[in-house]
């Protein structure tokens, strides 16, 4: 429709505008049929603006020099070479856009003069050039604003899917880490409850009311994730947000999976930026799920200072004494990621006694990353 408009809504102002000041300017050619036909071919051929620019810009050109050399009289016949003018050079066709304007320019000032048309001193046609030329600054102007608004554009894309990028990436660590946590606590349970159920019956229950417990948070935390995916109006069931405050509960939850883990807190407890708080969380998470998986330990210490500039957090188990450098898998690069989108740093070693140590320093003052929310 839009295709349509512009060359409808140019050939009537143009023919309008042509044809009257034509016939209300005694001094020059009245208007007639050819005056008809070049106004159309300039207004008309507008239609293939946006698929053709450079032959439509040289038609344009073409027919308004005609008319300028007929002397038909002054009027808008000029508005669809101006348009053409603009389209091409924002299309990229600068060159083409500006021999187009010499062009016209030479062809009006030689023809008049090769016609023997000398009714224009030296200062109009220097008039007539520097039109010429405001219109092709005008056009740069214009294209010009046109490229960094579709540079503002395509920054702004890029933004939005690096963000998006970011949230996918800390919305596959938030699952790994739920998961991963609740799952190997279900399965050491139902291991233990698999032995007991035949031998000593009653004392299964408890090993089977923690894998209750363990899936049940499981699916509330993974509601709560899926919550944030959604985006939407619809009410989801939500926890509140991961953080040190939880955790007893989360030591309690591995405490019944057969570890014991003893908490040791150096300093004065304090509250946290949300960020710093939810990956001290994950990360003592993390530790204390690969000890359950891997480490085939039976105790684990966790170890929390709250310093002026960083909190400091380590985790030792007395798993099997093992010598050489730990293996990282996902878990641990997931550690250390979070620990690196804070600003901190994160290292695995073996005990003295050959265990897994975790130590992270987390700066308090953590600059703010896409990992660093929920």
């Amino acid at each position: 429709m839009r295709r349509i408009a512009l060359p409808a809504v140019v050939s009537v102002v143009a023919l309008v505008g042509s044809i009257g000041s034509s016939n209300n300017q005694p001094d020059r050619r009245q208007a007639d049929w050819l005056l008809v036909v070049l106004v159309l071919i300039g207004s008309v051929s507008l239609y293939w603006l946006r698929t053709h620019p450079v032959p439509i810009l040289w038609a344009t050109g073409a027919s308004t020099l005609v008319y300028m050399l007929r002397e038909y009289g002054y009027g808008p016949i000029v508005l669809s070479f101006v348009i053409a003018v603009f389209a091409a050079i924002r299309a990229g066709h600068r060159s083409a856009g500006w021999a187009a304007i010499a062009a016209l320019y030479a062809g009006h000032v030689l023809g008049r003069f090769v016609l023997g048309i000398n009714d224009q001193n030296v200062y109009q046609i220097l008039l007539v050039g520097t039109c010429f030329l405001v219109l092709g600054f005008l056009a740069e102007l214009f294209r010009s604003h046109q490229d960094r608004v579709a540079a503002a554009n395509r920054t702004r894309e890029e933004e939005e899917l690096r963000r998006a990028g970011e949230e996918r990436l800390r919305i596959a660590q938030e699952l790994h880490d739920v998961v991963a946590h609740h799952i190997s606590l279900i399965n050491v349970q139902a291991s233990t409850a698999l032995h007991l159920v035949d031998r000593k019956p009653e004392q299964a229950a408890p090993a089977l009311s923690a894998i209750k417990d363990a899936s049940k948070e499981a699916l509330v935390e993974l509601r709560s994730i899926v919550g944030i995916l959604r985006q939407n109006d619809e009410s989801a069931p939500r926890q509140p947000v991961a953080g040190l405050e939880r955790l007893d509960h989360l030591i309690s939850g591995t405490s019944r999976a057969g570890l014991e883990v003893h908490t040791i807190v150096h300093g004065d407890p304090r509250p946290l930026p949300t960020g710093l708080d939810r990956a001290a969380f994950r990360i003592i998470q993390e530790s204390l799920t690969n000890v359950v998986r891997h480490a085939k330990a039976t105790a684990a210490t966790v170890r929390i200072q709250y310093g002026e500039e960083s909190l400091v957090l380590q985790v030792d188990d007395d798993g099997e004494s093992l010598t050489g450098p730990p293996h990282e898998g996902n878990g641990i690069s997931g550690m250390r990621e979070r620990a690196t989108a804070l600003g901190g740093t994160l290292t695995v070693s073996r005990t003295p006694t050959g265990g897994l140590r975790v130590v992270a320093h987390l700066p308090l003052e953590a600059r703010t990353s896409g990992q660093a929310d929920v």
